[in-house]
């Protein structure tokens, strides 16, 4: 069994070893283009994938210029094997073998100092919304001669030197998820995976390269390091990942609408090019997938491979992973495309998340957008259910302590210890963009300095900002002028407060930090999970350093602070005044104290490592997998009657639980009292209630009364109303009650209200109210498509309400049906089954046959429980069929319908 592991960025890359005399150059004067009129002017720069960018120098203000020598990396270390930060490695430590934990870090997205091809720049977006995503192939007569007037960037004319004829080695890359890499590297290491295959691109531009070249990496890649090349067009992939990814996805995942006046950021412009990239890796995969192998696909880089393999693949064992946040579905449907993502996700048989948060979230998505039944533990769909869950991802300590132990660490502590000694140390390092909070953070140490005046000679706050891919002009001014108005207002000659590090730094330098650190302080507006805190935990064991049991200040929209639940410096980033007090209460704090802290915190990132994660996610895909294999509607067989009739007649006494709606009868008019039965139903139902050996009972989302109506010509027949709330045994002529009326009328109050909301607004619908249940109609409203989004908002909005009143509202066609988890049929029908075997422990005969025949989800409770009695021999004879082709628990299926039963 192979694991395909799909992130967008292999872990290896490509150095082509070119003479010093074939090195591209590029010309020393101004790109320009030209305008519409003919006339030149200075071409703006385009950002792009590929754009090799440099880690930023020192800052240029005079007050911080000292301090960020000190992290410069040393001249004596240019052109050395570099790792993902661009440190070098201890010889002693394999290139392979450690990776920064945090999967979105300072070197995303940038190319570091290997020689490879340069990309075209591509197109920007076009200023105009009318002009944007249309190519001049597939422009209308009009739009072409609009478009040839824009303007657009000339293609770089430059002497490129030939890499199809320059040897190359492979490299380990410096872009990618770090965190996934050290997980895989835990498996392997805890032999939980021996076989297995990284699916990516190479992260650098390929359109330079001929076919044999390509076809030559890609093998060397296969054969000597387990994975699989996706090449895709430069332009299609910066496209997929600066623009959609980028400037739409991420954003949006972190609570950020691209909807201001300045924003390029077009869905359509870009959203081709994402559903490319991703059908390429689709494509990879399923060439190279055999039956038994599993498929892991991970991040918003690749949301629609899941649904694109699941199309050609359909009983694969597919599972997603998503590393960031997900939103509430109030942000994540402004999203135009907000459908085809989260079908491409459920593609998958497992779909995992790093906190209980993000996976409500997107239940609750599901529900709202798609109307579907959405559980605690997933999604069901129409021909399958989904399952869900709450994987948080760790470091993996082993690894650190070896890195940790080389001697560029041990000198980096020294050095620091040494220049700021006596000075307790706030560590804080962040990328520079909207979402990490590096703003909020510098405003809060601004009000602690002047709310706290006895720590202003005393603390340091080294705040490392590292550079993006994406331009945040605005907000790299804003940050320097708090810095240099912090410095210039509490500094004195042998003090400065803030070192504000606006540039990478190696990892070495980074672990020293951590290790010397008084506190680290993450003040992250939204993030998946922060794994910097669990680094700076596991760092504070004193083994390396004198400082120790250091304090942790964590956001508490990141989703580590779900792990580290009762923390007591959990914080709100937008309040400043909280995140003062926090500072000032973790620099006050005890020995004692502070250890009590990190142990509780240290135990937390102990029992969440990267090897429990793979673990714990790769086992419960395969037992969900197993799960759904059993369900799937290619699984079950069609009913045999033959074999049926020879276990009829063969037992000595027997039960039937039938559904009637859609089973016995079509559905009709649920407030009808004129009986739709088939006569010939009816006439088979009085056959077996006359028969002395058999036991009928039929189920029912109508109430008690009804029911009589319906069935008082067939005497002797059970009868099971309101889905399993109220039950009349056989013989008996009242009704047993299982609902409580109180709790009954206690959720109904609030519940009808929700509905009645709804229902003034969708017309043509209606509220039925029953009663241990409501539900909301609206299959006869004219405008179809909102009376269905009310309904799924009125679902969504009810099940959110009354999450802890153990009632739900299911989406049914054309309804919405509010009831309580339990009872429900399977408990009706167990509390049948218990008084049938009571009254026969008086007599000499057994319950030898049971069948149970249903068609709706509602009727899934019922057949699982039958299924027990079956696998732990209660019954010798069990037999439970559904009508027609569906996910489904039952044994055997009746394709014939209403018809076939």
């Amino acid at each position: 069994m192979t694991i395909f592991i799909a992130s967008l960025f292999l872990p290896y890359t490509v150095n082509f070893n070119l003479p010093e005399n074939k090195l591209r150059r590029r010309s020393s004067s101004p790109r320009r283009r030209h305008n519409r009129h003919g006339s030149s002017e200075l071409s703006k720069k385009t950002l792009s994938l590929f754009h090799q960018r440099r880690p930023s120098g020192p800052s240029s203000r005079p007050s911080l210029k000292d301090h960020s020598r000190i992290f410069a990396p040393p001249e004596s270390q240019a052109g050395k094997s570099q790792g993902e930060h661009g440190f070098p490695f201890p010889s002693d430590i394999s290139l392979h073998r450690l990776a920064p934990s945090d999967p979105h870090s300072p070197a995303w997205g940038t190319r570091g100092t290997f020689n490879q091809p340069t990309a075209q720049t591509p197109a920007p977006p076009s200023s105009s919304i009318l002009k944007h995503g249309v190519t001049a192939e597939k422009a209308p007569p009009m739009l072409k001669k609009m478009q040839s007037h824009i303007t657009r960037a000339e293609p770089v004319v430059e002497e490129a030197p030939s890499f199809t004829e320059a040897s190359w080695d492979i490299v380990p890359s410096e872009q990618g998820n770090g965190g996934l890499r050290n997980a895989v590297l835990s498996a392997i290491d805890a032999n939980h995976l021996t076989d297995m295959f990284w699916v990516g691109t190479l992260g650098m531009p390929t359109d330079a390269l001929d076919e044999h070249t390509r076809n030559e990496i890609a093998e060397k890649l296969e054969v000597d390091h387990e994975s699989l090349t996706v090449y895709v067009d430069d332009n299609d992939l910066d496209a997929h990942y600066l623009h959609f990814c980028k400037t739409i996805l991420w954003p949006v995942f972190h609570y950020q609408i691209p909807d201001n006046p300045k924003s390029k950021a077009y869905e359509d412009h870009s959203w081709v090019y994402y559903v490319t990239v991703n059908q390429a890796f689709a494509d990879r995969i399923i060439r190279n997938w055999k039956r038994g192998d599993v498929i892991w696909i991970h991040d918003y880089h690749l949301l629609l491979v899941p649904g694109m393999i699941r199309k050609a693949l359909p009983d694969a064992q597919i599972g997603f992973f998503l590393h960031v946040a997900f939103p509430s579905s109030e942000v994540f449907r402004c999203l135009a495309v907000r459908e085809e993502l989260i079908y491409g996700i459920l593609g998958a048989n497992l779909i995992g998340f790093q906190a209980n948060e993000y996976c409500h979230h997107f239940l609750q998505t599901c529900s709202r957008i798609l109307s579907v039944e959405a559980t605690n533990k997933g999604v069901q769909l129409e021909d399958r259910f989904v399952d869900v869950g709450t994987f948080p991802i760790g470091i993996n300590p082993k690894f650190l302590d070896l890195r940790r132990r080389g001697p560029d660490v041990a000198e980096w502590i020294r050095i620091i210890k040494a220049r700021y000694q006596g000075k307790y140390l706030i560590v804080a390092r962040d990328k520079l963009d909207n979402i990490r909070g590096v703003r909020q953070k510098l405003l809060a140490y601004e009000l602690f300095l002047n709310k706290y005046p006895q720590w202003r000679d005393k603390v340091v706050l080294i705040q490392v900002a590292s550079s993006t891919t994406s331009e945040q002009s605005e907000l790299d001014a804003t940050v320097s002028d708090i810095a240099t108005r912090v410095n210039s207002i509490h500094s004195s000659l042998a003090h400065q407060p803030l070192i504000f590090l606006k540039q990478d730094i190696m990892f070495s330098q980074y672990l020293a930090l951590i290790t010397v650190a008084n506190v680290l302080m993450v003040t992250s507006l939204r993030e998946g999970m922060n794994l910097t805190s669990h680094e700076f935990i596991h760092c504070q064991d004193g083994k390396y350093s004198d400082t120790k049991h250091g304090s942790l200040i964590l956001s508490e929209f990141t989703g580590s602070a779900s792990l580290f639940d009762g923390h007591p410096f959990l914080v709100n980033p937008w309040d400043y005044q909280q995140c003062a007090e926090a500072l000032n209460t973790a620099l006050e704090l005890s020995p004692e104290q502070r250890e009590r802290n990190w142990v509780k915190l240290n135990n937390a990132v102990n029992e969440h490592t990267t090897a429990i994660w793979f673990k714990s996610f790769t086992e419960a895909l395969s037992k969900v997998w197993n799960e759904q294999a059993c369900r799937d509607s290619i699984a079950i067989p069609r009913l045999s009657v033959s074999n049926l009739t020879a276990k009829y007649r063969e037992s000595s006494r027997r039960l039937f639980i039938l559904d009637y709606e859609g089973t016995l009868a079509s559905w009709g008019s649920p407030t009808s009292i004129v009986l739709i039965t088939p006569q010939r139903a009816i006439d088979t139902l009085n056959e077996l209630v006359e028969d002395p050996k058999n036991i009928v009972y039929l189920m029912s989302s109508r109430m008690p009364e009804e029911m009589e109506r319906l069935f008082r010509r067939v005497s002797g027949l059970g009868l099971i109303a309101e889905n399993g709330c109220f039950v009349r045994e056989n013989q008996a002529e009242g009704w047993v009650k299982l609902v409580n009326s109180d709790e009954t009328k206690a959720w109904k109050d609030g519940v009808s209200d929700m509905m009645k909301y709804f229902c003034e607004r969708t017309e043509g619908s209606w509220i039925e109210e029953r009663h241990a249940s409501l539900v909301f109609h609206y299959a006869n409203c004219e405008d179809q498509v909102t009376a269905e989004r009310h309904a799924a908002e009125c679902a969504n909005h009810i099940n959110d309400t009354c999450e802890g009143s153990q009632i739900r509202a299911i989406p049914i066609d054309g309804a919405v049906i509010v009831e309580p988890f339990s009872p429900n049929k399977a408990t009706a029908a167990n509390v049948v089954f218990e008084g049938i075997q009571k009254r026969m422990n008086n007599g000499d005969v057994n319950l030898d046959f049971l069948l149970v025949i249903g068609d709706g989800r509602e009727d899934e409770v019922v057949l699982r429980w039958a299924n027990k009695l079956h696998e732990n021999n209660t019954i010798k004879n069990v037999e439970t069929v559904t009508l027609g082709s569906k996910n489904t628990e039952a044994m055997a299926t009746l394709t014939q319908g209403v018809t076939g039963m």
